[in-house]
């Protein structure tokens, strides 16, 4: 089983890929690693996963189309998606309301795109407190 795994730089998403990771399952990790967070966390948590078995990371945008059918094409073997990933932050949407449409808006539909060509079993969409 190979589960695309989005936000895995995050608090939960590195979590959930050390998780799934101890259970034998391949997970592509996908993150863009925005500023939004300290990088700095999000940088040690990736180191955290570097490495293990059965881990690839793919730095990438969920709004980026064409970097999204690069992850579906280099990755065809993909039967479930975790979807974690997501502009997060109340008072930034109003600061930068483009950022919650790209990211949440844009970037979902991208990964639904590819979900349609690697047609997953599942799709685990756990959102986010900012989509409104």
């Amino acid at each position: 089983m190979t589960i695309l795994l989005t936000g895995v730089a995050g608090f939960i998403g590195m979590h959930v890929a050390e998780a799934l990771l101890a259970r034998g399952e391949r997970v592509v990790g996908l993150d863009n690693i925005n500023g939004y967070y300290d990088v700095r966390l999000k940088h040690a948590r990736l180191a955290r996963l570097a490495g293990r078995d059965g881990y690839d990371f793919v730095r990438a945008d969920l709004a980026d189309r064409d970097a999204m059918a690069a992850v579906a094409a280099a990755h065809p073997d993909i039967t479930q998606i975790v979807h974690l990933a997501a502009q997060a932050g109340v008072r930034y949407s109003l600061q930068n309301p483009r950022a919650y449409a790209d990211a949440n808006l844009t970037g979902t539909f991208n990964l639904l795109e590819v979900a349609k060509s690697a047609r997953p079993s599942h799709l685990l969409f756990a959102s986010t407190s900012s989509v409104y």
